[in-house]
């Protein structure tokens, strides 16, 4: 039972606000901004309670999701509504984000009406709610007549027209049919995050890869849909035989709308998707990594004559030579009381900046090839350097997106429609990995 939901910002702004049973106040808003920011480190409790009202609470699309409660309920239904509450969002208003909660409240507070009825849940299916929800979508980004970059001469389709656009899957699903947003379009996206951490020998010390399938439906028709995987894909000890290479996980969990008749023999999923988003499958690979990892780093530490602190890196990238990484972000720990930082990179698109108030160095690489190798020269004025104070520099962290490459090898083989759609109608499928927690010792 739901006493209050509301969504903030991250300074605190109040977007959405709606009281279900007059239980509490609507101080408790800013109650819970309050303890949120009044709590160190990164990620406050889920569940946090000031006297008789318990907060529970995610963060999604850099927005705090909150729900409170005065009844006894179960903290995990909350937050698995939480999620799917975010999603029926993410499908209707296309995106999740502070601009497009504040164009769509009125969308918000009506899918709010449908979803919650005096605190008891109702439904989160985004199939029953497109029956009642009249309100439409504001779309984050403003045409423009001047955005011709799939247009050729005269009109003619340019080359471009044949890859989907990053921000093709955030249209609502409710869109004209008159506008462009209409178009028949189903994206199949293989998400896979990863976690590792590298000794300072180089050796190779953990490795954890958590992925997912995920679909978005912009077809109001669809009564099947057949995804083939890699015919050598093999869950836990089973052993498969063929001509392919194997792709492995340890575990492996479906949506329970996917029917699995042929996935044993053909590794076929079947599906018949409603329109919006949803996980079909999850998969898990522990302490195993099928490639080497995506980088290598190679540091020199030391103190020179004047003093200061030189730190030497050379990072690179192990990724096959057609693949690149984007948003590359490093993070090196330096000795607290590092005053100022010059630096001598290798290309002109890297950045570096000193943040003393996280006494660390973050250099920025907006694009890394695979089978390059870039290096960088910081030198740190510290007062006081002492042999102790090498040892505050390190662990080295990295952040960073690899489009279209998967580590476990996880490929889509076949994407099918049943019945035939009339008219156009488009497939997409996409492939991205992002580093979930990248360590590396020095």
């Amino acid at each position: 039972m739901i006493s209050q939901l509301f969504i903030l910002s991250s300074k605190g702004d109040h977007l959405i606000y709606k009281d279900f049973r007059c239980e509490a106040g609507s101080d408790a808003v800013n109650k819970f901004y309050e303890m949120v920011t009044a709590l160190t480190g990164d990620q406050p409790p889920v569940v946090m309670k000031h006297k008789e009202l318990h907060f529970v609470h995610i963060k999604q699309g850099g927005l705090y999701w909150v729900a409170t409660t005065k009844a006894d309920a179960s903290p995990f239904t909350i937050i698995e509504f939480l999620n799917r509450l975010t999603a029926l969002v993410k499908d209707y208003c296309g995106c999740l984000s502070e601009k497009s909660v504040r164009m769509n409240f009125a969308l918000i507070y009506e899918l709010l009406d449908e979803v919650v009825d005096f605190g008891y849940i109702q439904t989160t299916s985004t199939d029953i709610l497109k029956n009642f929800i009249q309100t439409e979508a504001v779309s984050s980004k403003p045409f423009s007549l001047f955005d011709l970059s799939n247009v050729g001469l005269f009109g003619a389709d340019t080359q471009q027209n044949k890859v989907a656009p990053s921000a093709a899957a955030t249209r609502p699903i409710m869109s004209s049919q008159g506008e462009q947003g209409g178009k028949n379009e189903i994206f199949v996206d293989v998400i896979e995050r990863m976690s590792v951490v590298i000794g300072a020998n180089g050796v190779l010390m953990k490795a954890d890869i958590e992925g997912e399938i995920r679909v978005k439906c912009y077809m109001p028709s669809c009564s099947e849909m057949r995804i083939g995987l890699n015919e050598e894909f093999s869950i836990g000890k089973s052993q498969l035989s063929g001509y392919g290479a194997a792709v492995h996980v340890d575990e492996c969990s479906f949506h329970q709308a996917v029917r699995l008749d042929e996935f044993d023999t053909y590794r076929i999923l079947k599906v018949c998707p409603s329109q919006g988003e949803q996980t079909v499958m999850q998969y898990q690979l522990c302490d195993d990594l099928p490639t080497a990892p995506p980088f290598r780093l190679f540091p020199s530490i030391e103190r020179d004559s004047g003093g200061r602190l030189l730190m030497y890196l050379k990072l690179r990238c192990d990724l096959p030579p057609k693949s690149a990484a984007i948003n590359v972000s490093i993070t090196i720990p330096v000795p607290k009381g590092s005053l100022r930082l010059s630096q001598e990179l290798s290309s002109p698109d890297q950045s570096a900046e000193l943040q003393p108030k996280n006494k660390a160095v973050h250099w920025e690489i907006p694009r890394f090839p695979g089978g390059a190798q870039l290096s960088a020269l910081f030198k740190l004025e510290v007062p006081g350097l002492s042999a102790a104070s090498l040892q505050e520099v390190g662990p080295v962290s990295l952040s960073f997106e690899l489009p279209k490459y998967t580590c476990t090898g996880l490929q889509i083989r076949f994407l099918r429609l049943s019945p035939i759609q009339p008219g156009p109608s488009q497939r997409w499928v996409r492939y991205v990995t992002h580093s979930d927690s990248y360590t590396i010792r020095i």
